[in-house]
């Protein structure tokens, strides 16, 4: 199909050039005498995108996914108890992650489509009066229903507590596109991705720790082998990694940090604020509701929109890829059918995401889901103007 293709699913994102270009290089011996300052380079300017100026990031030759288990066997130990709120497809596998490595976890329910509830979070750590939870397992933004949580909040409810549980941060699709503040909000574990906002392939998983964590390391029991903090720890000081580095991903995300870097870390979280503000306006012209059950929830990297009872999102999507060449993301889980989620992150602008609401518009009319051509646009395009 000639033109471009939209791919507008919550990640992977799509690539810039200028990234491509950076990654297009000749393998290199990762063991060379000048290889540490490549290292350096990375890792140095790695916390500045969260905003952390103690403790340590790593990153592994793997996916985000795969830093929960990295995250959680380095710093908890065998048949440790866990404290995390279910609300989205994302947290349900964090809490799945825990418990097929052996530990316990109490599970908050929440209706999906809301965020956790610090006062609920609260009310357990109160009641564990021995101290045995270990951590609170947060997604930070749930990339099923298309909700962010107060991180701030939950850290908030954990002091009141008093309690010393570490605070661990899934925030694969909000690292890099939404504000994040690790030292602030006071998060132990923060866990990321390549795909999302760092605009590359999949391929990295990004570990941010902090003192109180990495603390935890050396004393923790848990049999580890592959994803062992103490060789990254030890390698990384000496500018090198303990196993053969995704080369190209790394030379990538050298060149995603001068992009992101250069726009400013609050410039990055303003455009994704108004590239969400022109989707939500899209989908309240379309007359139909987001995912998000309150406006204050909404994820400013995705929204996830409800489909009209006797509908199949499924056959949006369909419509959407089979005729105009556009990508959305499914429905997940309890969601199959119900959604479809539109991306607005990483590399995007006002332009190409008008296009994508065109794709969108076109798709759902095709679906005979009466929405008027034009108005969704339309008003994207109106709310973007007003706050340019």
């Amino acid at each position: 199909m000639a033109g471009r293709h939209f791919l507008q699913i919550p990640g992977p994102t799509p690539v810039p050039d200028r990234l491509q270009r950076a990654m297009h290089r000749q393998m290199e011996d990762h063991r060379s005498s000048t290889f540490p300052a490549f290292t350096r380079s990375i890792l140095s300017r790695l916390p500045q995108v969260v905003h952390q100026t103690r403790g340590e990031a790593f990153v592994f030759p793997a996916t985000g996914s795969a830093m929960w288990e990295a995250a959680l066997v380095n710093t908890i130990n065998p048949g440790g108890r866990l404290l995390a709120p279910r609300f989205g497809q994302f947290s349900h596998l964090f809490i799945q992650t825990a418990r097929n490595l052996g530990y316990q976890v109490e599970v908050l329910e929440e209706p999906w489509g809301e965020a956790a509830d610090p006062s609920r979070i609260e009310a357990a750590l109160v009641a564990d009066r021995a101290h045995e939870i270990q951590a609170v397992l947060l997604v930070h933004n749930e990339t099923a229903t298309g909700v962010t949580c107060d991180v701030a909040a939950v850290r908030a409810a954990m002091d009141r507590a008093g309690h010393p549980a570490l605070l661990m941060v899934d925030g694969v699709s909000s690292i890099a596109s939404l504000d994040f503040q690790f030292d602030r909000w006071g998060v132990d574990a923060a866990i990321t991705g390549s795909q999302k906002g760092f605009m590359l392939p999949a391929g990295l998983g990004i570990l941010y720790l902090s003192e109180k964590a990495l603390a935890r390391v050396d004393q923790c029991t848990m049999p580890r082998a592959y994803f062992d903090v103490r060789a990254m720890r030890a390698n990384n000081a000496q500018g090198y990694f303990p196993s053969t580095p995704a080369l190209s991903l790394l030379y990538g995300l050298d060149e995603a940090l001068t992009m992101l870097l250069d726009e400013g870390m609050a410039n990055v979280a303003a455009r994704h604020a108004r590239l969400a503000s022109g989707v939500r306006a899209a989908v309240h012209a379309w007359g139909l509701r987001s995912c998000a059950r309150r406006p204050e929830i909404a994820s400013n990297s995705l929204t996830a929109v409800m489909v009209p009872e006797g509908y199949d999102a499924r056959r949006v999507i369909e419509i959407a890829f089979s005729r105009y060449d556009i990508a959305l993301g499914s429905g997940l889980a309890e969601l199959a059918g119900k959604v479809f989620r539109i991306g607005h992150l990483g590399d995007m602008n006002v332009l190409t995401l008008a296009g994508a609401l065109g794709g969108v518009e076109m798709a759902l009319y095709d679906a005979g889901i009466d929405v008027p051509l034009g108005k969704g646009v339309g008003a994207a395009l109106a709310e973007w103007r007003v706050t340019a």
